[in-house]
């Protein structure tokens, strides 16, 4: 399929625009994928051109918060691992699980952490003593959230965050890091099974990707140099909006 030449500039800035939101709290996909929708491209080859691009910004974005300290691979390399095999699961079993179930239930999860974030100012402020260890953490929530971003995804950044915070303890600002080392690996399984099916248009792909390198290194600096203050008001907005957006794809049904 062929875009028209001034297409692509607008892809540039959607990828950019992405980037940057992704990286510091999530929902990028309610930036890229709308564009991507309206330039034409049918739906399976617009899921998985979003994706393909979306992997470039994830991607970018664990790379710098690791090499800023703010995220230590080694210490996620269960979660990494479970979320691998989550994320192929649930890549496979898509054909057999209802998504309709999950579209009905997500929004009240988000409500719930929106609601929850809202009314605990002081939560994800300053590290805490886990309630979990890590071990147990990074093997129940890597292998669900992996299955849960494999097939379904929507609202996935979230739900790593809230539960990092409140069951490692770990303030805004790691978890931010963590959920995008998590998002970065089920993001390459997803995009493995599209690539597979050809469905990525290369060309608005790539132009995206370049923007979403970009913009994952600036939304990643300000995440690490602003830190806490900065990160909380973007994640509950961006979880908001991921919210209307379904409880309307869901009105809309």
């Amino acid at each position: 399929m062929h875009l028209v030449p001034w297409s692509y500039p607008l892809l540039f800035f959607a990828g950019l625009v992405a980037g940057l939101v992704d990286s510091i709290a999530g929902g990028g996909g309610l930036i890229a994928l709308p564009m991507l929708l309206n330039l034409g491209l049918p739906v399976p080859l617009a899921l998985g051109t979003n994706k393909f691009q979306s992997t470039f910004g994830s991607v970018a974005a664990s790379w710098h918060y690791a090499r800023r300290g703010v995220v230590d691979l080694r210490a996620c390399r269960l979660g990494i691992a479970m979320t691998l095999v989550g994320a192929l699961g649930g890549a496979l079993a898509v054909q057999q699980i209802d998504s309709h179930l999950l579209g009905r239930l997500v929004p009240w999860l988000l409500a719930a952490i929106l609601l929850y974030t809202v009314l605990r100012p002081a939560i994800g402020v300053h590290e805490q003593p886990p309630r979990m260890g890590e071990g147990a953490f990074y093997a129940v929530f890597g292998l669900g959230l992996g299955v849960y971003d494999g097939f379904f995804g929507p609202g996935v950044g979230s739900f790593w965050a809230i539960a990092l915070i409140m069951l490692l303890g770990q303030n805004f600002t790691r978890a931010t890091g963590t959920t995008k080392v998590m998002n970065a690996t089920s993001n390459l399984v997803s995009l493995a099974v599209f690539a597979s099916a050809g469905l990525i248009h290369l060309g608005a792909g790539l132009t995206m990707g370049v923007g979403q390198v970009l913009g994952a290194r600036l939304g990643s600096g300000l995440v690490v140099t602003k830190g806490v203050r900065f990160i909380r008001p973007v994640f509950l907005t961006m979880v908001a909006l991921t919210l209307t957006r379904l409880v309307w794809l869901s009105f809309r049904s």
